[in-house]
């Protein structure tokens, strides 16, 4: 969608390239994408962004992937990603321009589309439109400490150009869209609502693997095991559910927990545990590729964030049919109704934790009713295909309008 905000376009004030648009047929036959990211590494938006690539068929499209912060070869290779990856910057930190750097690699790559995710990448688009790429998108996909309380002035200015010089904008939920709507003072009309999906084939419930998932990752085998999965930093707040457990194991209740992923809070977990006295009954398993076997595991999942877009984690857990906690922000209450495929509670409360373990705990019917709610509200609303055809029709659909593919009759 184009937005007809009244702000300065910076193709006005800056000198532009030949549009790249004019020198391509009217039917292109793969349409080439630069997907653009601040950093490509463990977490939620690198991997969504792995997710669309790996879903949209070679013959349609080719992918490269831009980054300003660099990115983790290990993570890419694990994933089997094997097209080119920019990195942008070349320095491991991100210049406070990036626009130049941005515009460098599309002369290079010459996209038809490119898209942007997040703060770190926004420059992206106002590179876009100076080198004359046919299309440009953005989108929203999860918050950072340091915002939520609002944004600084320059962040809601940039914002703001840059939702009005993208052929369209998205956010992964509709509290994420109208956080930004609000910051960068647009409509939420603007900007569109894309839900993430999830492999509900990978992830799914196999009770006759969860003792050999056990003793595979060599957690215990009969104590209720209680886990998350995600990067270990302060947002994810994962010292809560370590108080969370002191509690419940305070209180005879016989639990383990187990944290997949790795992250800047690892050491202060580890110290929390000790000091809490529970280092026995915490399972620290560092970043894991086999995160289905991991869930599998599981007789409960928390989702404990001080914030969140739209968790991944969240899906792919109620996608392997498990009860999840989750807080009550962001997007977790759009994926999850409230009694009936989860259970919230508020961010930072931990006596609300522990009374909503205390009741999965006792109760393993309620446990087996949450889960398989959650498994069939993933079934109907947020399947992986269903996210693949939403982006697959955006990308022909706007490179069909700027006459760089001609979409086929139905």
């Amino acid at each position: 969608m184009h937005t007809e905000l009244p702000v300065t376009n910076v193709a006005n004030v800056l000198s532009i390239e030949p549009a790249v648009a004019a020198t391509l047929p009217a039917k292109t036959e793969q349409l080439r994408v630069l997907h653009v990211v601040d950093r490509l590494d463990l977490g939620g938006t690198e991997s969504g962004i792995l997710k669309v690539i790996a879903g949209l068929r070679e013959e349609e499209f080719i992918h490269a992937i831009c980054t300003a912060r660099g990115h983790s070869s290990q993570f890419a290779t694990q994933r089997a990603f094997s097209g080119r990856i920019y990195d942008a910057n070349g320095t491991g930190t991100q210049s406070k321009f990036m626009v130049a750097r941005f515009a460098r690699v599309m002369r290079e790559y010459r996209p038809h589309i490119v898209h942007s995710r997040n703060w770190g990448a926004i420059e992206a688009v106002f590179a876009a439109r100076l080198t004359g790429v046919p299309v440009a998108i953005h989108s929203e996909h999860g918050y950072e400490l340091d915002i939520l309380k609002g944004l600084p002035l320059r962040r809601r200015l940039l914002r703001r150009a840059a939702y009005a010089t993208a052929d369209a904008v998205f956010a992964v939920s509709a509290d994420l869209r109208d956080y930004h709507a609000c910051q960068a003072w647009v409509s939420p009309a603007r900007i569109s609502v894309f839900v993430n999906g999830v492999d509900s084939k990978r992830f799914a419930p196999r009770l006759e693997k969860r003792l050999a998932c056990r003793a595979g990752l060599g957690l215990p085998e009969n104590s209720l095991l209680v886990g998350t999965v995600g990067r270990l930093v302060p947002i994810k707040d994962q010292a809560l559910l370590l108080r969370g457990a002191k509690i419940l194991l305070d209180r005879g209740f016989d639990l383990s927990v187990a944290l997949a992923g790795d992250g800047s809070e690892l050491e202060r977990l580890r110290s929390l545990a000790a000091s809490l006295s529970i280092s026995s009954r915490v399972y620290f398993l560092g970043a894991s590729r086999k995160v289905e076997d991991f869930l599998n595991a599981l007789d409960v999942f928390v989702l404990p964030s001080v914030s969140e877009g739209m968790s991944n984690t969240v899906l792919e857990a109620m996608s392997s049919g498990l009860p999840v906690v989750a807080t009550r922000v962001g997007g977790n209450p759009e994926l999850i109704e409230d009694k009936v495929s989860g259970l919230l509670f508020e961010v930072g409360n931990v006596e609300e934790l522990v009374e909503r373990l205390t009741n999965l705990t006792r109760n393993a019917e309620l446990r087996h009713s949450l889960g398989a709610s959650a498994r069939a509200r993933i079934l109907a609303q947020y399947r992986l295909d269903g996210m693949i055809d939403r982006y697959r029709d955006l990308y022909r659909r706007l490179a069909a309008r700027r006459k760089v593919f001609k979409l086929q009759a139905a």
